[in-house]
């Protein structure tokens, strides 16, 4: 019922003609079905495969050449990723004060990073672990409905997308390349899973893809029925995280989430136009780069608009990794310290 429910949706958005009509159609018809009672469900595998086919078509951006040029923006990446640990910190202050939830779920649930992981590593604080995961939901829910549809307007009204320099070196499908590329990456992935890495699916496919392609290695680039299938997997998933109960919990929280959320966009929004104002990055690029959004949905975002694909991924994969890290330590601190 998801898939069907997804697909006619995606149809959708397509004569719409929105951006990522394969994620958004999903995505938002499934969260509204399963708000109004629908039982549908996603199998992990499913999600598994969409961050699977998003990550390896990622990973054959990063040519020697890309790398290059990306290690000029290290200061800047650094940068970005302390901005974006502050901005998580400034969100939960203003959480807590809006909404009266305790320091720990208003922490976690504003912290910048993935939902699974926030909400684990806040229940082990003494978050609570429903209230961490429907913020960082509904967060997701509202950068993907915002800053495509800002960018595709602003492309059409003055400022063309650029593509700086960055595009795929294998333009053309090899399927006996093809399926040495799945077996590798999702080797890769098992791999990383089995580590207990976060985001193994992402992750491994794009590390190892960007190595192949970084070494000049061009088994072949992913159909395009493969990155829509990957989208649409990722909606869904997404999506079905909604159930009916979560627009009636807590009704002040989601609304104090929201604002926060917004708040946290226009700031992040801006700091994104100061980077490319000071780097030369294409604003487009710099926006999606800084913005409160996850891997996949920005990455996917600069793809579909032909922005800077490796520079999205590099923020957001540095930023991603260093927050997981350093999230816990942060909150140990400045709770011993208040």
């Amino acid at each position: 019922m998801a898939l069907a429910l997804a697909l006619a949706a995606a149809q959708l958005c397509l004569w719409l003609d929105t951006p990522l009509p394969w994620m958004i159609g999903p995505l938002f018809s499934t969260a509204c079905a399963c708000m109004l009672g629908a039982r549908l469900r996603a199998p992990v595998q499913a999600r598994e495969a969409g961050q699977w086919a998003i990550g390896t078509a990622l990973g054959l951006y990063f040519s020697a050449p890309v790398l290059v040029v990306l290690a000029r923006y290290a200061g800047w990446i650094a940068l970005a990723v302390a901005f974006a640990v502050v901005l998580g910190l400034a969100g939960g202050w203003l959480l807590r004060r809006l909404s009266g939830v305790d320091r720990a779920t208003a922490f976690f649930a504003m912290a910048v990073g993935g939902a699974s992981e926030m909400a684990v590593q806040g229940e082990r604080h003494g978050a609570a672990f429903d209230r961490v995961a429907a913020a960082h939901s509904l967060r997701i829910m509202m950068v993907v409905a915002t800053i495509p549809f800002a960018l595709r307007w602003w492309s059409t009204h003055g400022s063309s997308p650029g593509h700086d320099l960055f595009v795929p070196l294998a333009s053309v499908v090899s399927y006996p390349g093809l399926a040495g590329l799945v077996l590798l990456t999702s080797l890769a992935a098992l791999l990383l899973k089995r580590l207990d890495i976060p985001n193994a699916w992402v992750i491994g496919p794009l590390m190892l893809a960007m190595m192949l392609t970084a070494s000049g290695i061009q088994l072949s680039r992913l159909p395009e029925w493969m990155i829509r299938g990957g989208q649409l997997m990722i909606g869904v998933s997404l999506g079905t995280r909604f159930t009916p109960e979560f627009a009636h919990t807590a009704p002040r929280y989601l609304a104090s989430v929201a604002f926060c959320t917004v708040i946290m966009l226009l700031l992040a929004a801006g700091f994104g136009l100061t980077l490319a104002h000071l780097t030369g990055i294409h604003p487009g690029t710099a926006i999606l780069a800084s913005s409160p959004g996850g891997i996949a949905e920005m990455s996917l975002t600069a793809r579909v608009l032909h922005l800077g694909v490796p520079i999205v991924t590099a923020f957001h994969v540095t930023r991603m990794v260093t927050v997981i890290l350093v999230v816990g330590p942060l909150f140990r601190l400045f709770s011993r310290l208040r």
